[in-house]
């Protein structure tokens, strides 16, 4: 359904290349959607062509191709260190300029949603971008990093219960730095909405896609925007 584009990141002017699915019927809005740590997968390409399906114009950008252009991992041990790796190396600066420059791509309203580490990219968008509606995150580690940031756009977030490389007190600190952020806990472990994962979870990916859609169109997202 997609096809590959490239626009200019507005952190340094890099060609970012992103996986770009167009609706093919009412347009609801556009969505930024970013990665998890194994880069542009089948699986980041099949949840844009759904979100499109969905009404949502949807651009996935390659944050990591300064590291290893066309970089695209599967879910070994080998590929998860250089996964972590890249993401340690990739400055939240170059994530937000890259977000932004995905992001003015979009006809509003506009909207973005991650997983994994783009959990936390997810939030730091929807605290330094410009042009946003709304934001839902996934899973999101790394988001204890930037817990002294705040959203400007309605946000939720989404976790599972049994997630070891999330353990509960690390979604309280969120919890209390931001009480008005919601927060929804899934009986489930890491990285549940994809089913190439041992932790897949068919009913908490459904739940957690039914609120993010419903938070997108309580903020905008709605038939035949521009």
């Amino acid at each position: 359904m997609g096809e590959t584009i490239t626009y200019k990141s507005p952190f340094d002017g890099f060609e970012v290349p992103a996986y770009h699915a167009r609706p093919t019927d009412a347009r609801r809005g556009g969505l930024l959607l970013i990665q998890e740590i194994f880069g542009i997968t089948d699986h980041i390409r099949e949840l844009a062509d759904a979100f499109a399906e969905d009404g949502y114009e949807t651009i996935a950008p390659a944050f990591y191709e300064r590291l290893e252009p066309g970089f695209a991992a599967d879910y070994s041990q080998e590929a998860i260190a250089k996964g972590v790796a890249y993401s340690q190396k990739t400055p939240w600066d170059q994530v937000a300029g890259d977000a932004q420059g995905a992001i003015d791509l979009l006809n509003p309203p506009a909207f973005v949603t991650g997983f994994c580490w783009g959990g936390a990219a997810t939030w730091l968008a929807a605290c330094r971008c410009d042009g946003l509606s709304a934001a839902a995150a996934f899973y999101g580690r790394r988001i204890t990093e930037l817990n002294a940031e705040t959203p400007t756009v309605p946000t939720i977030l989404h976790f599972g219960k049994t997630d070891a490389s999330i353990p509960p007190e690390r979604v309280e600190e969120i919890r209390a730095a931001h009480p008005d952020v919601p927060i929804y806990l899934y009986d489930a472990g890491h990285g549940f909405v994809s089913d190439r994962r041992a932790d897949y979870h068919a009913d908490s990916a459904r739940l957690a896609r039914l609120r993010t859609l419903a938070h997108f169109a309580n903020n905008g997202g709605g038939k035949s925007s521009a």
